[in-house]
């Protein structure tokens, strides 16, 4: 199992807990045990706590993946640009000396 499935298969389990929040609210408002209001109010929350969670589950999904690739110890962008600006200024020096020599 690779690392992304139990986030693969928990945002599945969200479409589909989106999917039955809707149904049952729409059963109640046509049972008559909430007005069309009430109904929506409820989606509406449900709908802001999912996107809360979202976002609190994309924060922790970015920390882990963070601290992994400090693990690994991985050289950043930043390390790799100045490696490549350090390379260009060395072959420039070559070059020149090669024209001297």
């Amino acid at each position: 199992m690779t690392m992304f499935e139990p986030l693969r298969k928990a945002l599945l389990a969200g479409v589909g807990a989106q999917e039955k929040v809707m149904e049952l609210m729409e059963e109640l408002v046509k049972k008559g045990e909430l007005s069309e209001s009430q109904g929506a109010k409820l989606v509406k929350e449900w709908s802001a706590q999912a996107e809360k969670s979202s976002s609190e589950l994309n924060k922790t999904l970015s920390d882990v993946v963070t601290k992994a690739m400090q693990k690994m110890n991985l050289p950043k962008k930043d390390d790799i640009d100045k490696l490549s600006e350090a390379v260009l200024t060395l072959s420039e020096k070559v070059r020149k000396l090669e024209e001297k020599g």
